[in-house]
């Protein structure tokens, strides 16, 4: 488990808080080298005929969107298991986690805000009283207001229900900031939208791995995504977190061992023939 990730104080912050921020995982040199990787995985994409804009997702093209990042470069498969993220993910869902999706979202100078959202609330319905799901956020840039970070309602991790949205909740927002090189941890009931970049010439670019409870449906299906190079490059750990294996989730939190395991006193019984 990632040190920093299991460190009190980040624990107790995410706990109260439902994120917390943990400098400097990547050096500057590391994220800037991942930002290289990340346009090119973009020209990759777009040369197989996969858009980076979705009309329904961002109000316009200045939110450059990539994904299927574990197949575009080996960087986001080695970023998706890093020690860090998976040490935070096993603090809050424990051992028995899926990974549901990897993306980009590139905000360039003119980009808008996406919809008001928790990613609970996406994939599982209210009420949201525990926490199911987690993001984590790696900065690729500074991330500051202006352009474009992505901005929380502080307390809204504690609404189990869209009736406790508040109709002022724009008024509300305040933006994440970070350094390039910094990891930003967001369980799934914080809810967020992406921020507008009003710069003129600064990108903020953000990688989300996105991490569930192994019962909820994955966003992604890794098995129709990922080359059978891919599938057969990953480590077992790592096949079981993309649910490649024929078997998922059995037992992962039910008690499968057998009723004179589960009951002995009544196989007792039953040997004894009363």
């Amino acid at each position: 488990m990632g040190s920093a990730a299991s460190s009190p104080e980040t624990l107790a912050h995410l706990q109260e808080h439902g994120w917390a921020r943990i400098p400097s995982v990547l050096s500057k040199e590391e994220a800037a080298s991942t930002l290289s990787k990340l346009w090119a995985a973009r020209d990759k994409a777009a040369a197989s005929g996969e858009p980076s804009h979705y009309t329904w997702l961002d109000p316009n093209a200045n939110n450059v969107r990539v994904f299927n990042l574990l197949q575009l470069d080996p960087i986001f498969r080695t970023l998706i298991g890093h020690p860090t993220a998976v040490g935070a993910v096993q603090a809050v869902l424990g051992k028995d986690f899926s990974i549901s999706n990897f993306t980009a979202n590139i905000a360039r100078p003119g980009s808008g805000s996406m919809c008001f959202h928790s990613d609970q609330s996406v994939v599982f319905p209210e009420p949201w009283d525990r926490v199911w799901a987690l993001n984590i956020i790696w900065c690729l840039t500074d991330v500051y207001a202006d352009n474009g970070a992505t901005r929380f309602v502080p307390g809204s991790n504690r609404w189990t229900r869209r009736e406790h949205i508040p109709g002022n909740a724009p008024e509300l927002l305040l933006p994440f900031e970070a350094s390039a090189g910094d990891v930003l941890v967001m369980d799934g009931t914080v809810w967020h939208t992406s921020g507008r970049n009003v710069t003129k010439d600064q990108d903020r670019a953000l990688l989300f791995g996105y991490y569930t409870k192994s019962f909820i449906r994955q966003q992604i299906n890794w098995t129709a995504t990922l080359s059978k190079d891919v599938q057969d490059e990953v480590s077992p750990e790592m096949r079981e977190w993309l649910g490649l294996n024929p078997v998922s989730n059995i037992g992962a939190v039910g008690d499968l061992r057998f009723m004179s395991e589960q009951f002995p006193e009544y196989a007792e019984k039953d040997a004894a023939g009363s």
